[in-house]
């Protein structure tokens, strides 16, 4: 399990800009990953800013909580602490082919811990939507990392987000200004810390 306080900057980007900064900065990793979103039938976690998924990748899995931070250090940019759980493939894949089949889902360790402490015991989850993302991982201005995202949602549509995550706001700011002054892009109401969440929302079909 880890717990940690995630700081960042989150911008969807035209392709065109999106491609430059792919290609204009060190890769470090580059993979793809599937996104599920769970959540129970009268959207109470929702209600409560959470948000609760499931992650798979080639060889792993994790179960994340995303709950609201009592006390954030910043109110500029999107600040949650995070609740992981590493999860075994055949777990992860059990847990979403269930949700695939309309059976209720009951997360465990600490991300059931914690819905348990807050919700009532053994909370009931239905896959709501999901998302799949080709991600890249790489180096940006002041040794900070770079994530850049290119998801897709079921009903079909694409779109191209660039991540800034420090535990520092002020690099996030430093090299946020800088990417902008350099790509020309700018930084809207919608297009600005819109989670994949409450996008894979937007775009899901009936599962």
């Amino acid at each position: 399990m880890a717990e940690n306080t995630e700081i960042e900057a989150k911008i969807l980007l035209p392709q065109e800009i999106f491609q430059k900064l792919c290609s204009d900065f060190t890769v470090k990793e580059s993979f793809n990953q599937e996104n599920y979103y769970f959540d129970t039938s009268n959207r109470l976690l929702k209600k409560s800013r959470i948000s609760c998924r499931i992650r798979i990748f080639s060889d792993r899995a994790e179960q994340t909580l995303k709950v609201p931070h009592q006390n954030p250090l910043q109110n500029k940019f999107h600040e949650a602490i995070e609740i992981n759980d590493k999860l075994s493939l055949k777990e992860a894949q059990d847990y979403v082919q269930n949700g695939l089949n309309n059976q209720h889902i009951t997360f465990k360790y600490s991300a059931g811990k914690y819905l348990n402490q807050h919700f009532d015991h053994n909370l009931q989850l239905d896959l709501q939507t999901y998302s799949k993302t080709h991600r890249i991982l790489a180096n940006g201005p002041e040794n900070c990392e770079l994530t850049f995202d290119d998801s897709t949602y079921p009903d079909g549509y694409e779109d191209f987000e660039l991540e800034i995550e420090n535990t520092n706001p002020q690099t996030i700011s430093v090299v946020l200004d800088k990417l902008k002054k350099e790509y020309g892009f700018t930084q809207t109401k919608s297009n600005t810390n819109r989670a994949k969440i409450a996008r894979a929302y937007i775009h899901r079909v009936k599962i």
